[in-house]
């Protein structure tokens, strides 16, 4: 079916009734949903009433191929046919070239190694257990965080609406601001296990660390002899331009976590080691995962790595990225202050809270973007879209800003 050919909605019942059988149906931790979706195909998706929208979001990161993308929908069709699951008491060859590829892609030494979860959250759990095999407690990690809402990382994560209510968690977590290397150097000491730092902090706003801060991260840890773990769940995988968003410093970490857009849809998540010495910090036994790293989602993840390399997507995200933070500014909007971010990783920062009207009068038009701030509306396509379609929210921006204050 055509990208610009809706889809009919199937049955007579409506979106609400969809969505109050949702409200009778699962716990309410995401309130009540926007829409309910039907399909997609590529940037594009149709709710049931086939209506069709721009996405923008892309499942928070993770659709880095889009929806419906042949090579990923042959990889899984061709996989489940054979075989989906197996436990790890047993490997395959799918599991064990998606972990060479990930070592490869991330640079890392020899002796380096690879643990398959299923989420962000998992594989930061992981790497919190790998830094108490240091035999030390203490964690660092930035305001504005976010590392996932498991309670181990929800220790690290900044906001303290998402920790309050399940405190207490693990102790001896310090959080420090972000971008401040002399705060960062005053808070490691040689009780400190593990420093935890994002390349870009998605959801705080797209907010960019500086190569210079990364470095000097890597000098402080390795002086208190620290772990420097990147968590690379939304900046990896290409988001940024470079297939994991440290690497445009130069520096190497201990460890990086990585999630989202590496199964292009199918829940995947993983831990990855830097050298012998930190990946011998966990031996057999000392942790597991029932699904991580099956089959079905190492196929699927092997097909998104290979199209991101095959097709050239690096540079034309990189290329996207940068055009669409041109085009916003070129509106001379007088709402807008500036589009920070890097490659696919974007946000629009606006001089008043109107974030949430305008992500309302977005989606009325066509267009599904996040509210990640009051003030910020953040932009994380697949990355296979192009900056014609990208153009098309970017036209209609003033309008959606309009419509916001207006209701404000």
């Amino acid at each position: 079916m055509s990208p610009t050919q809706p889809a009919s909605p199937t049955g007579n019942e409506t979106q609400e009734a969809l969505l109050d059988r949702y409200a009778d149906s699962l716990i309410p931790v995401f309130g009540r949903p926007q829409l309910v979706l039907e399909r997609g195909d590529g940037p594009w998706v149709w709710d049931t009433d086939g209506k069709r929208y721009l996405d923008l979001v892309g499942g928070v990161a993770v659709n880095a191929l889009g929806h419906n993308h042949p090579a990923l929908v042959a990889a899984v069709s061709k996989q489940v046919a054979e075989m989906a699951h197996i436990s790890n008491f047993f490997t395959s060859r799918a599991q064990v070239e998606l972990a060479e590829r990930i070592l490869a892609l991330a640079e890392a030494p020899d002796g380096s190694g690879v643990f398959f979860g299923n989420s962000g959250a998992e594989a930061i759990e992981a790497a919190i257990k790998l830094s108490r095999r240091t035999g030390r407690r203490h964690i660092v990690a930035a305001e504005g965080a976010f590392h996932g809402r498991t309670t181990g990382a929800l220790a690290l994560t900044h906001k303290a609406a998402y920790r309050e209510p399940f405190a207490p968690l693990i102790p001896d977590v310090t959080h420090v601001p972000y971008n401040d290397a002399d705060a960062l150097r005053a808070a490691v000491t040689e009780e400190t296990a593990a420093v935890f730092l994002e390349p870009v902090q998605g959801e705080a706003g797209a907010i960019v660390a500086d190569a210079a801060y990364l470095r000097a991260a890597r000098e402080i840890t390795s002086a208190a002899g620290a772990l420097l773990v990147i968590d690379e769940v939304q900046t990896g995988i290409g988001r940024t331009g470079d297939w994991f968003g440290h690497q445009e410093s130069g520096i190497v970490p201990d460890a990086i976590t990585v999630a989202k857009g590496l199964g292009g849809g199918l829940p995947i998540g993983a831990l990855v080691t830097f050298g012998p010495d930190v990946t011998g910090l966990l031996t057999a036994g000392q942790h597991g995962s029932t699904f991580g790293g099956n089959p079905l989602v190492a196929a699927a993840a092997l097909s998104v790595l290979t199209t991101i390399e095959a097709d050239g997507i690096l540079a034309r995200v990189t290329a996207a990225g940068e055009h669409l933070a041109s085009a916003v500014m070129a509106l001379q909007h007088p709402d807008v202050v500036e589009v920070r971010g890097r490659g696919l990783l974007r946000a629009i920062v606006l001089t008043s809270d109107i974030s949430a009207g305008v992500v309302a009068a977005a989606r009325e038009a066509g267009f599904l973007v996040n509210p990640v701030a009051p003030n910020a509306v953040r932009l994380i396509p697949p990355l296979t879209i192009t900056t014609d379609q990208l153009d098309l929210f970017v036209a209609a921006l003033p309008d959606l800003i309009t419509t916001a204050k207006e209701r404000s």
